[in-house]
C-alpha cells in the first residue's frame, strides 16, 4: 500500500494520506491498533458516528490503522474561527459521551460498564457534513461511564486552568456547558479522582499539564456547587 503526504500529527501517532477516500493512523511506538480497530468497529455497529475502519488493510504493520478520510474541521478547530461558540463545542462533546454510554461493553461481563473513549474532547471530534465524527480511539478503554466524563471535563479544566494558554477563557465556556448538559451523568467523586490519576500517568503530557491536574480537579469541583 503506498503511503501519501503527511497531513497531521498527535501526541502519539501520524496521520498519511492513501488516497483520496482513505487514510492511515500510524503509532510511532510499537503499539498494535488491532485493539481499536475492534473497538471503532463494535462502536459503529451501534450507530455511534466514527470513521469507517479497513480491518486486515497492511496487517504487515500492527501499528497502522487505516480508515475512510472525513473532510470538515476539528470541533476545536471550529471553536477558534468562530463556526460554533465554546459553549456548543461543551454541549456536543457532552452528547456524544451520552450517547457513547449507551453501548454495551465488548468484552466485560459487568452490565455497568460501557466503552469509554477516554480522550473525547473537541480536538477529537470532526465536524464533517454529516455530522460529528470522533477520532483517536486508542485510549479506550471499559468501565463505568462516570469516569469518561470526568476525563473530559479534566482535559478541558486542564486549559481552562492555565493563565499561559490563550483558550484558557473559552475552555472554560466550554466545561461549563459540559458539565451542564451532562447532569447527573458526571462523577464528581470517585470517577473524577480515577481520571486525575489516569491522567498523570499519561507519559504524552508535559510536565506543565501534570502539574495543572490538581487545579483542573479542583475548579471541576468548584463548579459543581
Amino acid at each position: 500500500m503506498e503511503i501519501g503526504e503527511l497531513l497531521g500529527s498527535g501526541r502519539s501517532a501520524d496521520v498519511y494520506a492513501v488516497d483520496g477516500d482513505r487514510v492511515l493512523r500510524r503509532y510511532r511506538e510499537p503499539l498494535d491498533a488491532r485493539r481499536e480497530v475492534a473497538v471503532m468497529a463494535h462502536v459503529a455497529r451501534h450507530g455511534f458516528p466514527v470513521p469507517d475502519v479497513y480491518p486486515g488493510v497492511g496487517e504487515g504493520h500492527a501499528t497502522d490503522l487505516v480508515m475512510r478520510r472525513l473532510s470538515g474541521p476539528t470541533m476545536l478547530r471550529a471553536a477558534i474561527d468562530g463556526e460554533i461558540t465554546p459553549a456548543e463545542a461543551g454541549r456536543v462533546t457532552a452528547r456524544l459521551l451520552l450517547r457513547l454510554h449507551t453501548i454495551p461493553a465488548l468484552v466485560s461481563g459487568d452490565p455497568r460498564d460501557r466503552v469509554l473513549h477516554l480522550d473525547l474532547h473537541p480536538d477529537n471530534v470532526l465536524l464533517t457534513p454529516d455530522g460529528p465524527f470522533v477520532i483517536d480511539w486508542c485510549n479506550s478503554r471499559e468501565g463505568l461511564p462516570g469516569q469518561d466524563c470526568a476525563m473530559s471535563a479534566l482535559i478541558m479544566a486542564q486549559v481552562a486552568v492555565d493563565e499561559e494558554n490563550e483558550l484558557a477563557m473559552p475552555a472554560r465556556e466550554m466545561l461549563v456547558a459540559l458539565l451542564g448538559e451532562l447532569g447527573g451523568a458526571m462523577d464528581y467523586g470517585d470517577g473524577l479522582d480515577q481520571a486525575k490519576r489516569t491522567r498523570g500517568a499519561n507519559p504524552t503530557l508535559s510536565a506543565r499539564e501534570v502539574e495543572l491536574i490538581d487545579a483542573a480537579g479542583s475548579l471541576i469541583r468548584e463548579l459543581s456547587l
